[in-house]
């Protein structure tokens, strides 16, 4: 969720900005100070700042107590101590700061838009990506993002999967919107292109009802679990084969994924599952084959009822230029409309 004090933060830094370059600010602690941590007397004593932006300023090295510095928040100060803390943005408290980064609409009503997500585009800011987001464009794009939680965004692709994503332009719209994805009203179709050739034999679909949670030799990966002794969530993937690689080079499966589950990494955790790891997503074995540099995964269809109108929304993206090539160099026809859906 938008954290509205950093959004308060970030635009004071902004204006503060403006006028001046950085501001230090000089503080005695009192008697009442005496035995307080550093960060909970400076959130008293710099009140225009949430703490979680002060603490970023203690940790980046910009306070210093009695001249020494002092990167610790749980410092505890003594009474007439002498503090001076420079106040300067920090990556964490500007990012939730509008950004003119280009999007492409497919889809958009005074209530919602629907965005086709390049790969390589963060969806939230967090560590190791605070700019550049699709949050910072929305909330260039739309004034009123601001006042919604997480701009708006109701689920999330990851970084480098491209294709359709919903956002909500008011309250309570997202409220809507959540409550469809909860209750599986959402529908959300993918291509993907999996390592090897379809194993099912003459089975040309299949549906992965296999649970999913934190890999507990990999911290960073997902994985298939059992939940009667590991946690993790129930997930369903609906798993269609369009075809296999004919021409020479690395075996491939060109596959359509419909989701009736929204966990992380499910398809590419479930292709890895049936033993078809996705081109190019090394976080679970899969090669970089056929051109694909990022994993070989696309949202390519969109369907909801208008949380407003009640009319049936479906939307369609067409595939990004890697995956196309990719297929058109295996020897499959990615234009043809018996595979492609059009856009009605």
């Amino acid at each position: 969720m938008v954290d509205d004090t950093l959004l308060a933060d970030a635009a004071a830094a902004d204006e503060s900005a403006l006028e001046a370059d950085d501001e230090t600010r000089e503080l005695m602690v009192d008697a009442a100070g005496n035995g307080q941590r550093l960060d909970r007397f400076l959130a008293g004593a710099v009140a225009e700042f949430s703490r979680s932006y002060l603490q970023q300023l203690i940790e980046a090295g910009l306070l210093t107590r009695n001249g020494q510095p002092c990167s610790k928040a749980a410092t505890k100060l003594r009474a007439g101590d002498r503090l001076a803390l420079v106040l300067r943005a920090t990556a964490q408290s500007q990012a939730f700061v509008a950004q003119d980064i280009p999007l492409d609409i497919v889809h958009e009503d005074a209530h919602l838009v629907i965005i086709n997500k390049p790969a390589g585009m963060v969806v939230h800011p967090a560590a190791g990506n605070w700019s550049g987001t699709l949050l910072n464009a929305l909330l260039h794009r739309y004034a009123e993002a601001a006042q919604v939680p997480r701009a708006g965004i109701v689920h999330r692709l990851d970084k480098d999967t491209s294709g359709l994503m919903v956002v909500a332009r008011d309250r309570s719209t997202m409220d809507q919107l959540v409550q469809q994805i909860a209750a599986r009203e959402v529908g959300r179709e993918y291509w993907a292109i999996g390592q090897g050739h379809w194993k099912r034999g003459s089975e040309q679909a299949c549906s992965v009802d296999a649970a999913i949670g934190r890999d507990p030799r990999n911290r960073l990966r997902m994985a298939v679990v059992d939940l009667a002794h590991q946690s993790g969530k129930t997930a369903r993937t609906d798993i269609t084969l369009v075809g296999n690689s004919t021409t020479g080079g690395a075996p491939a499966c060109w596959v359509q994924c419909k989701l009736h589950t929204g966990r992380t990494h499910q398809i590419r955790v479930h292709m890895q599952h049936l033993g078809h790891p996705l081109l190019g997503d090394a976080t679970y074995g899969g090669a970089q084959a056929w051109g694909m540099q990022r994993q070989a995964l696309h949202a390519f269809r969109l369907s909801l009822r208008h949380p407003v109108t009640g009319q049936p929304l479906q939307c369609v993206a067409p595939l990004p230029a890697d995956m196309h090539d990719a297929l058109q160099a295996m020897g499959l026809p990615p234009q043809a409309p018996a595979f492609f859906p059009v856009q009605p």
